[in-house]
């Protein structure tokens, strides 16, 4: 698809070194491998040189550089620079501390590649980080809130996907590319954490998918046509999260709450929120919990055709991303791609 190749080249442009953690993925040591040789990343790969290349017999490593953390001269400062952003912190089972000393910080993250990728991006090492091929979301997500921890002015870690039109365009998304979110991280989002949802894919739709955002805050209801005041009062989250989004980004294209017809559809944005800048011409759509935004975006790529491209991490201090367990070669080089975008 063009809009992938257009990700690549802006990649390759950026020049950035992206740390991989899972060198004991056949799909990552591939992926390395091809990044590297299209110029499109620099790549730190954890693991071990020799095991990396019995995964894939002839795969070309030359240009990758793989480091082994149990011979790796960084180690040392990595785990001291674990032990003071964890100082204090106590293991909520034992009750003890996380790490008694920086020995301990040490010999844990020679047990946990993920950990020892995010020490470092912390350390400035890398540009970003890629993990996930192996590890659940909780595993590669856990090392970015405990030491890369979230960007200022942001309290939230969420996540989007990057929405590609299949071929042939899609009369509603002119730009055939738009973003929705948070579809994998928070599951019932607070009106405050929407808020900052909406804002950070915003952001990720200019800079990563290349499109002035037009966000639309999402919801069963168009501007009060709808009303769970005496249930959930989810509608009222959203009108709540709409305003708040507004007063932290008031020069940013948002409005809500919108039925997805009016949010996309200039006939039904029209008539349902007439005078609205957004309504019907959105291209960043903000849904209101998980359950809404992941069986959305998977209607759009099953039923619609559309390519997803990610999810992408949001909020983080530094680029950290995750990939899914299900994900091939082309999944990990887009997502590599992405991520040094980000940085």
């Amino acid at each position: 698809m063009a809009f992938v190749d257009e990700l690549l080249n802006k990649a390759k442009a950026a020049n950035k070194t992206i740390v991989l953690c899972e060198g004991e993925d056949k799909r990552v040591v591939e992926a390395a491998s091809k990044i590297v040789k299209d110029g499109i990343a620099k790549i730190i790969l954890l693991g071990k040189k020799d095991e990396c290349e019995k995964l894939v017999p002839g795969v070309d490593l030359s240009g990758v550089k793989i480091v082994d953390p149990t011979s790796d001269p960084n180690a040392d400062k990595y785990a001291e620079l674990l032990y003071k952003a964890r100082e204090g912190k106590i293991n909520k089972k034992t009750g003890a501390p996380e790490y008694a000393d920086v020995a301990a910080a040490k010999a844990a993250i020679f047990k946990d590649y993920t950990m020892y990728g995010a020490l470092i991006l912390k350390a400035g090492d890398a540009d970003g980080f890629v993990s996930g091929a192996c590890h659940s979301t909780a595993n590669t997500l856990r090392p970015g809130l405990q030491v890369i921890k979230t960007a200022p002015g942001f309290k939230t870690v969420s996540s989007c996907f990057i929405m590609v039109a299949p071929e042939g365009g899609n009369k509603y998304v002119p730009e055939g590319v738009a973003v929705f979110g948070d579809c994998a991280i928070n599951i019932e989002p607070t009106a405050e954490e929407l808020s900052d949802i909406a804002i950070a894919s915003a952001d990720t739709a200019k800079k990563i998918a290349g499109i002035e955002p037009r966000v639309a805050m999402l919801s069963f209801s168009t501007k009060g046509s709808g009303n769970d005041a005496k249930g959930l009062n989810t509608v009222g989250k959203v009108q709540e999260a709409t305003a708040l989004a507004k007063e932290k980004a008031p020069e940013l294209a948002l409005d809500g709450e919108f039925q997805f017809d009016a949010a996309v559809a200039p006939e039904v944005g029209e008539l349902k929120a007439p005078g609205s800048k957004v309504a019907g011409h959105a291209n960043t759509f903000i849904f209101p919990n998980i359950n809404a935004g992941n069986i959305g975006y998977k209607i759009c790529q099953r039923m619609g055709g559309w390519m997803a491209i990610g999810p992408v991490c949001q909020g983080f201090a530094k680029p950290l991303n995750d990939l899914s367990r299900g994900c091939n070669v082309d999944d990990i080089v887009a997502t590599v791609a992405v991520t040094a975008l980000q940085a």
